[in-house]
């Protein structure tokens, strides 16, 4: 039974002794349930919210928040061009845990609605950008979890074997997801701090000059070091959006270009699809695994033969641009893999809905169709080898271009350096 705001508000006064509530209004956080919440006025001006958690697993999430909160000091705070909530006090509530904490402006905007151009999606995706570009230090330093690449993929693997184990899951999907986990390219990639698989309606945003800026994220309970391209999966509910989306993270990204951001990003917005299947038959819920199927068909239908891992990579013309501002990535690594252990059946209908509605016919297509390409592009990268040298072959070729030996040995010295600092950062 959910506690009225009245009841949250008495409890206030336990978290915070020396403050007297003066009024008390509800707070609707779109969570499914999973928390009773309240927003109290003080009577020293500020206004703050009091959350307790309606079930076990909601518990160990506010747990996880309030110990992420207590860690983000001051200078890490300081870093990050938002703000994030900050845990006032605590208190009991029938053998509950109660947290208050203060109340930040701003408002949401679900997935399914971020427009596209500037503004929410690029300011999404530069705020993501931003956590990923934290020191691994802030994570190692409060104990939480962290994972290598291997990890990770041996975690997505073993989600996929559970799936698979349920004799529900389509087999066209089961050989996509299998052909994708054994590339071995789609796992090179560079740890980094992350939020564990993060939404959109986490982050509050606020005008600014009149456009949409992100200003505070709430959600920090999945904290953790692992694979950037779990708190981008959303995207695969935001079609429309993801580009811009995209576009505000490489600008604000403090790393070298990730290849294969996209695809992995695509691979674990889908095997959503299996956890919840696993979800509801490990419940032994009929009508969750129903829906599960349901959605799993769907998804499989509009995927059909396209294979997940796109052919394509990240363009040396890209690559060489980047590399002079890109961050040295040749310290120690450690990873973490995704932590996505929240089900929203209404996002992942919306996902498959949006899939099976391609009216492309895959196999009448060279390339990808683009509702089913969202994490990748559809032109077949040139080898980065064969790139570099035709353009200083062309190059060479034109009559305006300075000439002389010494020249020449500068420019191609200058492109075999860029090309190895890529590669190594690849």
């Amino acid at each position: 039974m959910a506690r009225s705001p009245l009841t949250l508000a008495a409890s206030v006064t336990s978290a915070l002794p020396r403050v007297a509530v003066v009024g008390v209004g509800e707070l609707t956080e779109g969570a499914a349930g999973r928390f009773d919440a309240a927003v109290a006025d003080l009577d020293d001006g500020r206004r703050v919210v009091v959350r307790v958690a309606n079930s076990a697993e909601a518990a160990e999430e506010l747990t996880a928040q309030v110990r992420v909160l207590r860690a983000l000091s001051a200078g890490v705070r300081g870093v990050l061009p938002f703000r994030a909530p900050e845990v006032l006090g605590e208190a009991g509530l029938a053998g509950s845990r109660v947290v208050v904490s203060d109340l930040l402006p701003g408002y949401r905007v679900e997935a399914a609605h971020v427009p596209p151009g500037r503004g929410v999606a690029t300011s999404l995706g530069a705020a993501i950008a931003d956590v990923h570009g934290l020191p691994v230090s802030v994570v190692r330093d409060a104990g939480l979890p962290a994972r290598t690449p291997a990890q990770v993929r041996d975690e997505a693997e073993r989600m996929l074997d559970r799936a698979e184990a349920t004799g529900l899951l389509p087999f066209a999907l089961l050989r996509r997801w299998s052909t994708a986990l054994a590339a071995d390219e789609l796992w090179r990639f560079e740890a980094a701090v992350t939020l564990g698989g993060v939404e959109p309606t986490a982050f509050l945003l606020e005008d600014v000059d009149d456009v949409p800026t992100v200003t505070s994220l709430l959600d920090w309970h999945g904290l953790s070091v692992g694979d950037p391209a779990a708190d981008l999966r959303w995207l695969a509910s935001a079609p429309g959006a993801a580009e811009d989306v995209y576009a505000g993270y490489l600008g604000r990204a403090h790393r070298a270009p990730d290849a294969r951001l996209r695809d992995r990003a695509r691979l674990y917005a889908e095997l959503e699809f299996a956890k919840w299947l696993v979800h509801g038959q490990a419940a032994g819920s009929e009508s969750v695994v129903s829906d599960a199927v349901a959605l799993l068909e769907s998804l499989a239908e509009g995927v059909g033969e396209t294979p997940l891992v796109s052919s394509d990579a990240v363009d040396v013309d890209d690559a060489l641009a980047r590399v002079g501002r890109m961050s040295d990535a040749t310290g120690e690594i450690v990873d973490t893999s995704m932590q996505t252990d929240t089900y929203d059946p209404s996002m992942l209908s919306m996902f498959a809905q949006d899939t099976a509605d391609s009216d492309i016919d895959p196999a009448a297509q060279p390339t990808q169709p683009l509702e089913l390409s969202l994490f990748s592009s559809d032109e077949a990268a040139p080898d980065p080898a064969a790139r570099t040298s035709a353009a200083a072959a062309d190059e060479a070729d034109r009559d305006d271009s300075p000439a002389g030996p010494a020249h020449e040995q500068e420019r191609d010295d200058a492109a075999r350096n860029a090309l190895r600092r890529w590669r190594t950062a690849e």
